[in-house]
C-alpha cells in the first residue's frame, strides 16, 4: 500500500508541474499577444533592440523536453503494469517507479541547492572590497542618458514638446531628419548606452573594431584596429587636411561616415562657428560608432577594463568621451557629465585627458558631495588629492553643505568647512587673487585682504601648479557666485590673515608641501589646455576657417574622437532634407552649405555651386 500511494502521489506532483507549465505558457502568449497590440519600441530602454539570445531559447526548450521525459518516466511504468500481469514484475516495476521518482527529486533539490549557491557566490565575487578605488568608479548607466536627466529635471512633457519642434526643422536634442525616405529600405538602428543613436544615421560600416590585449593585475585591456578600407579613409583625411580642404575632409565621410578623424574635425568646425548642435550630432555618432567596436568581454560601467591612452589607436574614444562631457555641461546635465567623467578616470588612471581636474566640479554641481569625499578618501594617485588645487577647494565647499545635514554634523572626525577652507588658503594662496578678477568679487574686503603679502600675488613661480589653479579658476568659478560660498572664503580668509601675521613659520610649512608636491622644474601639465576647462567657446570668422584644418591641436589626428554626429548621413541610403536657415547663425549657415549632405533649399546664387559640392 505504501509504494501505490507514493506513486500516486509522485504521479498528481508531476501531472500539476506539467498544467502549471501549460499554464504559463499560455499566459505568455497571451502577454505577448497583447503587447503586439502596442507600441513595442521604448525611447528609454538603454538596451539593444533584436539582441534576443538564441541560446536562452535553446536551453529554454530543452529543459521543456526534459520535463516531458521525466513526466513520460513516471508514467511509462504503469502502462507496463496494464500490459504486464505478473506480480514479481509488477513489484520490480513499482520499485524503479520510486527509485526514479526519488531520484528526479534529489537531483532537482540538489541542482536548485546548487544555482542558489552559485548565485551567492558569484555575488560575493562581485562584490568589490573596501579598500579599492572601483566602487567610487562604478558607472550607472542610467545617468549616462542625456535625455532622461533632461526630463528629470524639466519633465516629460517639456521634453516632447522640444523634441517635436525640432523634428520640425530647427535644431535641438534630437533632431529628426524629415522627408527624403531611404532607398534600399529602412534599417534597423542599434540602441547603444553612451549615446541615443537617431534613425537616420548610416548603418554600422565595421571600418574598426577592439582587440583583448591582455589580463593584468583583475583589470582586462583592450584596443582598438583599424580595417584595411579604414586606413585608406586617414590616408585620405590626412591629404585633405594637409591642404587645408574642408570640402576633401567631408567627401571622406560620404563613403566612411563613421571615419572619427573627419567627424572630430567637423565636430570643431561646427562648435567654433557656434553651432552646438551639429557639433554634438558629430561628437554622438563617433561614440555609437566605437561603442558599436567594443570586444564582449570590454566591460567598461564596472571599473574592471582598461583603455590605454598610449594606444595611438585608442586616443579617439577619450577625446570623444571629453567632447561628449563637456557638452552635456553646456545643457546642464551635470549628473550625466559625472558619469561620463569617472568612465574617463576608469578607462586610463593615469589622467591623459585632465579628466582629475574637473571631476569635483561635476560633483558639485550634481550635488554627490559625500561621493566626492570618498572619492578623494580612495581614488590612488601619486599625490593626495588633496594637494591639488581643485580639490583642496572643492572638498571644503562640499562639507558646507554637508554639515547642513544632521548625519555629518554628529562626525566630528571630520574637518570643519572652515579648517578646509584655511589649509586651502594657506597651500593655494594665488587662487584668492584670480577669483576675485574671475568671479568677480567687487566688495572692498576682498582689495584690503589682497594687500596683505600672502594673497597679494597671483603666481607661485611653479609652472605646474600655476597650470592647474588656471585650470581650476576657469572650470570652478561660477561656483563661487554662490553666497554661502563667499562667505565661507571671507571668513577663512581673514583668518589665515590674522594666524600669518603672529606665526609666519605656518607661510614656510606650505610652501615646502607644495615644493615637494609639485616640483617647479617643467610643467608636467602643458599638454591639458586651458580652453578645453572653459565655458565659453570664440567663434571664428570666415576668413580664418581654412586654418583651422591644420589647428596644431589636431596634431595629426591626435584627438580622434569618438561619437556620433549629424555630420556623416549615407547619401545613398536618403536624400538629403532641406534645412531651414531663418534665425541661425550665417557662420554656421556657410559652412553646412560647404557639406555635400546638406541641402539649404533652391537659390539662384546656390544652384551653380550644389553640383560642384557633390562631387
Amino acid at each position: 500500500m505504501s509504494g501505490r500511494l507514493l506513486k500516486k502521489v509522485l504521479k498528481e506532483h508531476e501531472e500539476s508541474k506539467l498544467q502549471n507549465h501549460h499554464d504559463e505558457e499560455d499566459e505568455d502568449e497571451e502577454q505577448l499577444g497583447g503587447s503586439r497590440g502596442r507600441s513595442s519600441i521604448n525611447p528609454f530602454d538603454l538596451l539593444n533592440e533584436g539582441d534576443e539570445d538564441p541560446e536562452s531559447e535553446k536551453e529554454t526548450e530543452i529543459d521543456d523536453e526534459k520535463k516531458d521525459e521525466e513526466a513520460d518516466t513516471v508514467q511509462l511504468p504503469s502502462k507496463n503494469k496494464s500490459k504486464k500481469k505478473k506480480k514479481k514484475k509488477n513489484k520490480e516495476t513499482r520499485a524503479n517507479v520510486v527509485v526514479k521518482a526519488e531520484t528526479t527529486f534529489d537531483e532537482t533539490l540538489e541542482a536548485l541547492s546548487l544555482n542558489a549557491n552559485s548565485k551567492q557566490e558569484e555575488l560575493q565575487e562581485t562584490k568589490p572590497s573596501p579598500s579599492s578605488s572601483r566602487p567610487v568608479l562604478e558607472i550607472d548607466p542610467k545617468y549616462l542618458n542625456l535625455e532622461n536627466e533632461l526630463r528629470r529635471m524639466y519633465g516629460s512633457k517639456v521634453v516632447r514638446s522640444l523634441e517635436s519642434s525640432t523634428q520640425a526643422g530647427g535644431p535641438g536634442p534630437s533632431r529628426q531628419v524629415r522627408g527624403g525616405g531611404r532607398r534600399g529600405g529602412v534599417h534597423h538602428i542599434t540602441k547603444t548606452v553612451l549615446i541615443t543613436p537617431m534613425e537616420n544615421w548610416a548603418r554600422w560600416d565595421r571600418s574598426f573594431s577592439m582587440d583583448f590585449l591582455e589580463t593584468k593585475d583583475g583589470y582586462n585591456y583592450f584596443r582598438y584596429t583599424h580595417s584595411s578600407s579604414y586606413e585608406q579613409a586617414q590616408r585620405a583625411f590626412q591629404a585633405a587636411q594637409n591642404l587645408h580642404d574642408l570640402n576633401g575632409v567631408a567627401s571622406v565621410l560620404i563613403n566612411n561616415p563613421y571615419h572619427i578623424d573627419s567627424l572630430i574635425t567637423m565636430a570643431d568646425y561646427f562648435k567654433f562657428a557656434g553651432d552646438h548642435q551639429m557639433s554634438a550630432d558629430a561628437i554622438g555618432k563617433c561614440l555609437y560608432g566605437l561603442e558599436r567596436a567594443w570586444h564582449p568581454m570590454f566591460t567598461p560601467f564596472n571599473g574592471t577594463s582598461r583603455l590605454k591612452y598610449s594606444h595611438d589607436a585608442n586616443k579617439p574614444f577619450f577625446t570623444a568621451l571629453f567632447a561628449h562631457m563637456r557638452n552635456m555641461d553646456r545643457r546642464g546635465c551635470h549628473r550625466s557629465a559625472l558619469e561620463v567623467c569617472k568612465l574617463l578616470l576608469s578607462l586610463d588612471t593615469d589622467n591623459p585627458v585632465g579628466a582629475l581636474f574637473c571631476v569635483d566640479y561635476f560633483a558639485l554641481r550634481a550635488e554627490e558631495y559625500a561621493w566626492l569625499e570618498e572619492f578623494s578618501e580612495e581614488y590612488q594617485s601619486e599625490n593626495s588629492l588633496w594637494l591639488f588645487p581643485n580639490f583642496s577647494y572643492s572638498l571644503a565647499i562640499a562639507r558646507v553643505y554637508l554639515e547642513k545635514t544632521e548625519e555629518s554634523s554628529l562626525d566630528s572626525s571630520k574637518s570643519s568647512s572652515l579648517d578646509l577652507m584655511m589649509q586651502a588658503l594657506k597651500l593655494h594662496p594665488t587662487v584668492l587673487k584670480k577669483l576675485v578678477d574671475k568671479v568677480p568679487l567687487k566688495d572692498q574686503a576682498w582689495g584690503k585682504m589682497l594687500k596683505h603679502y600672502y594673497f597679494r600675488s597671483d603666481q607661485s613661480k611653479n609652472p605646474s601648479l600655476d597650470h592647474l589653479i588656471s585650470i581650476y579658476v576657469e572650470r570652478n568659478y561660477l561656483i563661487w557666485r554662490l553666497p554661502d560660498v563667499q562667505k565661507l572664503l571671507k571668513s577663512a580668509a581673514e583668518l589665515v590673515i590674522k594666524q600669518l601675521d603672529e606665526k609666519e613659520s605656518d607661510a614656510e610649512d606650505f610652501l615646502s608641501v607644495k615644493e615637494e608636491a609639485f616640483p617647479a622644474k617643467h610643467n608636467e601639465y602643458s599638454h591639458l589646455s586651458i580652453h578645453d576647462f572653459s565655458d565659453s567657446v570664440p567663434t571664428l570668422p570666415p576668413d580664418n576657417l581654412q586654418n583651422f584644418v591644420a589647428d596644431p591641436r589636431m596634431g595629426g589626428g591626435e584627438q580622434v574622437a569618438a561619437g556620433g554626429g549629424g555630420g556623416g548621413h549615407h547619401q545613398q541610403q536618403q536624400a538629403p532634407p532641406v534645412r531651414d536657415v531663418a534665425n541661425r547663425n550665417p557662420l554656421a549657415v556657410f559652412l553646412e552649405s560647404m557639406l555635400p549632405w546638406v541641402n539649404l533649399g533652391e537659390g539662384d546664387d546656390d544652384a551653380d555651386h550644389q553640383p560642384d559640392n557633390n562631387g
